[in-house]
């Protein structure tokens, strides 16, 4: 049996009542009246000593910077959590060598990490990056899906943030050759239920100034793995007719903004490797591409969100604390 079988998430942790994949999140006090919070996806490290790369301890500083200088409510973390293959049990060292023990600056102590899993983390025992947040109180990964209301402070704007897990809705790839896309979710009735309970998230946002969805695969991308066909059919047309901010991922090395059908897509994913091919340039819609940065010699790279009454503020930074380009999302009602 291949490995990414052996660990499925338990039917009983799929069936949690909708309250209890909710949370909410208020600022720590930022004194221009933000919410705000950074966005890191594949910073996942390496199977062996010592476990990290130059890029990811490089990334963890600066992002400590950043939180400390620009506001740090949260980091969203936008899976591949642990390369290659996951980890075995709630146990697993790799919990301490690959994240523990990185993410350390004094900017991001205390700071909680709101988790979801990409594709190498099905690769290996996605229950047991659940169970940890009984083991660390930064670890927040209460389902595999789940929503985060976000409280903006001194207004009445509110937010939400929908955090899916596109391997179970989409299937699982492999990132080393032809098993790039997803074909199909393992679990039929449960990627069903998951779409199910996205649906009636969105519903239920209806009021909110501003909504962001996150998941690890990219609807849009230009570079190596690309659009995901199954969230195009399934996911691209809900952030339409729901008018979404913003879609937040990973998967592909490098930063990206995309902007389409009213849609941003803020696409995370420099926290270990950085890649800057970019073969699907054309299979994206025309115009939509408005940055992207991957290149080999930078050390690596993240987004920071600021959440305001009249807007968000998207921010691409690099590690070495450089702006690289920033984006300014309205809210849904004026």
């Amino acid at each position: 049996m291949p490995a990414l079988l052996s660990p499925a998430v338990p039917s009983s942790l799929l069936c949690l009542t909708a309250l209890a994949l909710v949370t909410s999140v208020t600022s720590g006090g930022d004194p221009g009246g933000a919410l705000t919070f950074l966005a890191l996806g594949d910073w996942g490290g390496v199977p062996d000593p010592p476990f990290v790369t130059p890029r990811q301890v490089a990334t963890a500083a600066t992002m400590g910077q950043v939180a400390s200088e620009r506001g740090g409510d949260f980091v969203l973390a936008l899976g591949d959590n642990f390369y290659y293959e996951g980890v075995r049990d709630e146990w697993d060292p790799r919990f301490q060598d690959t994240f523990e023990r990185v993410f350390v600056s004094p900017g991001l102590r205390g700071v909680p990490w709101y988790v979801m899993a990409g594709n190498h983390d099905h690769a290996g025992n996605v229950t047991a990056q659940l169970r940890y947040s009984r083991h660390s109180p930064r670890w927040h990964f209460p389902h595999p899906y789940y929503t985060l209301r976000l409280h903006i402070p001194g207004s009445n704007s509110s937010a939400r943030l929908l955090v899916l897990d596109t391997v179970l809705l989409c299937g699982h790839s492999d990132d080393f050759g032809l098993g790039d896309i997803p074909e199909g979710p393992r679990d039929a009735v449960a990627a069903g239920a998951h779409l199910a309970w996205l649906r009636a998230q969105l519903e239920a946002a209806a009021g909110d100034s501003f909504v962001l969805v996150a998941g690890h695969y990219p609807v849009w991308s230009v570079a190596k793995h690309g659009p995901t066909p199954c969230l195009l059919r399934l996911l691209r047309p809900l952030l339409r007719r729901h008018r979404v901010t913003a879609y937040l991922c990973g998967h592909d090395h490098n930063l990206q903004y995309l902007e389409e059908g009213g849609v941003g897509y803020i696409l995370s994913g420099a926290g270990n490797f950085m890649e800057d091919s970019r073969p699907h340039e054309r299979s994206v819609p025309p115009g939509s591409l408005r940055f992207f940065f991957g290149s080999p010699a930078s050390p690596g790279g993240f987004a920071h969100l600021r959440l305001e009454p009249g807007a968000v503020t998207v921010t691409f930074l690099e590690a070495t604390g450089r702006v690289l380009h920033r984006v300014t999302l309205p809210p849904r009602h004026p």
